[in-house]
């Protein structure tokens, strides 16, 4: 077991300011758990790109909660996985929590490095998170009134943040989790454009569902000056993982939490009561 300044295991939260990787840092701080940050500003500070930082970052860590950024689609993840995963357990880490995405086999390559990497490991594999509309690619379009996506009529089962932070917290410091692929999902499955219709809905304005070929839409992202290696990524995403291979609910967070996942209306209601939709005055001249 690794030993550190206080009494208990501490915990490395990768992505630790990102959508989920906050908020399991939030969750575990709160619980009382030693929380080591895992980003580039960090007290001790760690970069995917950088493997001179892993060392320092892993040092005195005996779990982790393994996001890898930018996605494990993107090329070469599994050898940064393999290698990031060796390190770890090199350093005495006892347990790897990992993130990953469903549909997707570069993440199930992934997966099965973790796996063979010898700490106890759960694999938290998810479907699309619905903070996508508001913390990440889409929260302009949201605020623009005009949600332009290829794929419009593909189900997909948005899974909260909220929900896959609460099973990577508890995969992290309860028993009972070791070996266990969780696969979250909500528990229904909305098309972007009936998505795009709550959320409408929950705010009281017009935002239309424009449907785009992924001609358009790469061309949209290019004159938005979108970084390339963000373009190709969401390319992929939707011209090959939303096909409706995912759009089946699962019992993933009952499983791991004894409880039904969030629903998308509610992920809503959270979101317009934050004021994170709310639009900027017009200034009256």
């Amino acid at each position: 077991m690794n030993s550190n300044d206080s009494a208990q295991p501490r915990i490395l939260v990768t992505g630790g300011t990102g959508k989920t990787g906050s908020r399991v840092a939030a969750r575990l701080l709160a619980g009382g758990h030693d929380v080591r940050i895992g980003s580039r500003s960090a007290e001790i500070p760690f970069d995917w790109a950088d493997r001179a930082t892993w060392g320092p970052a892993l040092t005195g860590v005996d779990a982790v909660y393994l996001a890898y950024q930018p996605d494990l689609a993107a090329p070469g993840a599994p050898d940064v996985i393999r290698a990031f995963s060796a390190a770890a357990a090199n350093s005495g880490v006892r347990k790897l929590v990992l993130l990953s995405g469903r549909g997707e086999p570069e993440a199930v390559e992934c997966e099965q490095m973790v796996r063979d990497s010898g700490p106890a490991w759960t694999v938290v594999r998810c479907a699309f998170f619905a903070q996508n509309f508001s913390e990440g690619a889409f929260a302009d379009y949201i605020l623009s009134g005009a949600v332009a996506l290829p794929n419009g009529d593909v189900p997909e089962p948005f899974v909260h943040a909220d929900d896959i932070a609460d099973v990577a917290v508890a995969a992290l410091t309860e028993p009972g989790h070791d070996g266990q692929v969780y696969e979250l999902t909500g528990p229904r499955a909305l098309s972007f454009a009936e998505a795009t219709a709550e959320i409408a809905k929950a705010t009281g304005r017009d935002i239309r569902f424009i449907p785009l070929t992924r001609t358009e839409f790469v061309a949209g992202l290019t004159e938005y000056e979108v970084p390339a290696d963000e373009i190709s990524l969401l390319d992929y995403l939707f011209g090959t993982l939303l096909d409706g291979r995912n759009c089946a609910t699962t019992d993933g967070v009952r499983r791991a939490l004894g409880r039904e996942p969030k629903d998308f209306a509610e992920y809503a209601a959270e979101t317009v009561e934050a004021g994170v939709w709310a639009t900027p005055a017009i200034p009256v001249h």
